[in-house]
C-alpha cells in the first residue's frame, strides 16, 4: 500500500480527480488554483533553458561531425512536415465527415476577450519567425526562455567545443556535472507535479465549468476522436515501421501524460521527456536536437485542432468552402502553425491570423471557442508530447543512434 501511495502516477491521478471535484464544488477557488498551477509550471520553466543548452552542447560536442548534426536536423524537420501534413488532412477530412458545426445556433458571440489575440495575430509575420531564430543577445534569449534561439546558440557552442579537441575535455566534464545538477533539481521539482496537476484541473473546471461543454460537445468529440485516430492509427503505423511498440512507449511516459492532462500544457514535461528519451536508448545528440525543435515544429495536436476549428466555424456560419479553399487553408496552417510556437494562447493567435489571411470566415467568430479551448488544449498538448517522443525515437533509429537493448530493458520495468 505504501508503495502505491508513493507512486507519482497514482498521486497525479488522485490530484486530477480532486482538482475536478474542488473546481466543481468550489468555483471561487479557481484564482488560487491558477496560482498553484502557474507556480509549478514556473518551477519547471526555470530549468528548461539550462537543460536544453547543456544537453545539446554535450550532444554536439560528442559528435565531432557537423555534417551529422545537419543530417539529424534535416531528418527531424522532414519528419515533422510529413507528419504535420497527415495531421492537417486528418483534421480537415474528419471535420467534413462529422460536420460538428452543423445545426449549432449561436445567439450571441462575446468578442470582448478576443482583442489581445487579434493584436498578437496582426503583429505575427511568419517570415520573421525564421530570422528570429538567430538571437541578437544570447543572455536575453536565456532570460526569455526562447527555445529556438537557445537551440541555435547551443549547436554553435557545441561545435566550438568539438573543435578544441583534448583541450575541450575539461569543459565537457564540467558541463556534464552541471547538467546532472539541473536534472537532479528537476527530479525534486517533479515531486510537486501532483500539486501542479491539482491546481491546473481545479482552475479549468472552476473557471469554465463543465456546463460550458454542453453546446460544444459535438466539436469536442470530433477533436478528441481525431487526436485518438492520429495517435493510435497514424503514429502507431509509424511505430510499427520503426519496429517499436506504441503501447510500451505510452506506458513508459505515463507520468508525463498525466502531468500534461492536469496542467493543460506540454511545457512542464519538456525536461523530463528529454531525460526519459535518453534513458530509453536515444542518443543524447538526437534528443537534444529533436525534442526542443519539435516543440516549435512538430505540433501535431495543435494543427489537428486548428484545421478542425476553421472548418467548424465555416459550418456554424453556413459558409461553404470549396476543396481549393480547404487546400489553401491547409497550406496556410502549415506555415502559421509554426509562427507562434511557445506563445501563451498560440492556438487563438494562429487561428486568428489564419482567418485574417483567408478572408472568408469572420475573425470574431473565434470567440465561440474561448469557453472550451482549455478543455481542447488537453488533447492538443497530449498529442504534441506523444508525437515528439515518437519523432525522437524514429530519427534516432534512422541514425543507428537508438539502443534497442536499452529500450527493451526500460520498457519491461
Amino acid at each position: 500500500m505504501k508503495r502505491i501511495l508513493s507512486n507519482l502516477t497514482f498521486q497525479v491521478i488522485v490530484a486530477i480527480i480532486l482538482g475536478v471535484a474542488v473546481g466543481r464544488l468550489f468555483p471561487s477557488f479557481a484564482s488560487t488554483a491558477k496560482q498553484i498551477s502557474d507556480t509549478f509550471i514556473r518551477l519547471i520553466t526555470m530549468l528548461i533553458a539550462p537543460i536544453i543548452f547543456f544537453t545539446i552542447v554535450l550532444g554536439i560536442a560528442g559528435m565531432n561531425d557537423m555534417k551529422k548534426v545537419g543530417r539529424v536536423g534535416g531528418k527531424a524537420i522532414l519528419y515533422f512536415e510529413v507528419v504535420t501534413t497527415f495531421s492537417l488532412i486528418l483534421g480537415v477530412g474528419l471535420a467534413n465527415l462529422l460536420k460538428p458545426g452543423n445545426g449549432l445556433l449561436i445567439k450571441h458571440v462575446d468578442v470582448s476577450k478576443l482583442a489581445k489575440y487579434e493584436k498578437a495575430a496582426a503583429g505575427m509575420h511568419w517570415g520573421e519567425f525564421f530570422t528570429h531564430i538567430v538571437p541578437a543577445n544570447i543572455m536575453e534569449a536565456f532570460a526569455k526562455g526562447d527555445i529556438l534561439q537557445i537551440l541555435f546558440f547551443a549547436i554553435l557552442f557545441g561545435y566550438g567545443i568539438s573543435k578544441m579537441g583534448e583541450a575541450g575535455q575539461s569543459l565537457i566534464g564540467t558541463f556534464n556535472k552541471l547538467s546532472k545538477v539541473f536534472f537532479n533539481i528537476m527530479n525534486v521539482v517533479m515531486k510537486a507535479a501532483p500539486v501542479g496537476a491539482f491546481g491546473g484541473m481545479a482552475y479549468t473546471v472552476g473557471t469554465y465549468g463543465l456546463s460550458t461543454l454542453l453546446p460544444m460537445l459535438k466539436l469536442l468529440g470530433a477533436v478528441y476522436l481525431a487526436m485518438l485516430l492520429f495517435i493510435f492509427v497514424v503514429l502507431n503505423v509509424i511505430c510499427r515501421m520503426a519496429k517499436f511498440s506504441l503501447w510500451a512507449y505510452l506506458k513508459y511516459i505515463k507520468e508525463e501524460i498525466l502531468i500534461v492532462l492536469g496542467t493543460s500544457s506540454s511545457e512542464p514535461v519538456l525536461p523530463s521527456m528529454m531525460e526519459k528519451m535518453e534513458k530509453l536508448g536515444c542518443a543524447r545528440s538526437v534528443v537534444g536536437l529533436v525534442i526542443p525543435t519539435g516543440y516549435s515544429f512538430n505540433l501535431d495536436g495543435t494543427t489537428i485542432y486548428l484545421s478542425m476549428s476553421v472548418i467548424f466555424l465555416a459550418q456554424v456560419f453556413h459558409i461553404p468552402l470549396s476543396w481549393a479553399q480547404q487546400l489553401t487553408i491547409i497550406g496556410i496552417l502549415m506555415v502559421t502553425s509554426k509562427g507562434a510556437a511557445g506563445v501563451t494562447g498560440s492556438g487563438f493567435i494562429v487561428l486568428t491570423s489564419t482567418l485574417s489571411a483567408i478572408k472568408v470566415i469572420p475573425v470574431e467568430s473565434v470567440a465561440i471557442l474561448l469557453g472550451v479551448d482549455r478543455f481542447m488544449s488537453l488533447a492538443r498538448a497530449l498529442t504534441n508530447v506523444i508525437g515528439n517522443g515518437i519523432a525522437t525515437i524514429v530519427v534516432a533509429e534512422s541514425e543507428q543512434a537508438f539502443d534497442k537493448a536499452r529500450y527493451l530493458s526500460e520498457t519491461r520495468n
